[in-house]
């Protein structure tokens, strides 16, 4: 087929429309802190957006722009969806979302998570999603309890030590 007349970008042109970052079916849990996380975030990328903006003809910042766009409509959907769940309100009778769960495995390593939000989790700082396969084995359990993290390494077994909710 020929191809005569068909425009073919040649670096002139901004990428075309991203694609929207894809949802989570979950339901949107986040903690205050976690929402506050992504107000901030909305709001930077929002300035950043403007200032890109006065500098429109450049083909780099055309591209950031859209970036940004799809930044920005993923963290309004986010904020739009968030359900807020104060973890000091949570009942203290088991784990439940936003408590710090402290635990023991068998070699008597300790480890330390907090259940969060998924736009709030960071392995890296011990803050791990709600519907994580941990935290899913963590919920509703309670101190002397017995649970076993599937992970890619192997499983472990886990003693819950103690648990508690920040203020």
């Amino acid at each position: 087929m020929s191809r005569a007349f068909v425009k073919e970008p040649d670096g002139e042109q901004a990428e075309h429309d991203l694609p929207e970052r894809p949802q989570s079916d979950l339901p949107n849990y986040i903690t205050p802190a976690g929402l506050a996380m992504l107000r901030e975030k909305w709001s930077a990328l929002q300035a950043e957006q403007q200032q890109l903006k006065q500098e429109a003809e450049a083909l780099a910042s055309r591209n950031r722009q859209k970036m940004l766009e799809q930044e920005l409509n993923y963290l309004d959907q986010r904020i739009a969806a968030a359900i807020v769940i104060k973890p000091a309100e949570q009942p203290h009778d088991a784990i439940r979302f936003g408590a710090t769960v402290e635990l023991l495995d068998e070699n008597d390593k300790t480890w330390t998570f907090t259940l969060v939000g998924e736009d709030e989790a960071d392995p890296a700082d011990n803050r791990i999603s709600w519907a994580s396969p941990l935290a899913k084995a963590l919920m509703g359990k309670q101190v002397d309890d017995v649970v076993v993290w599937e992970r890619p390494a192997g499983q472990l077994e886990l003693e819950i030590t103690d648990f508690h909710y920040a203020g």
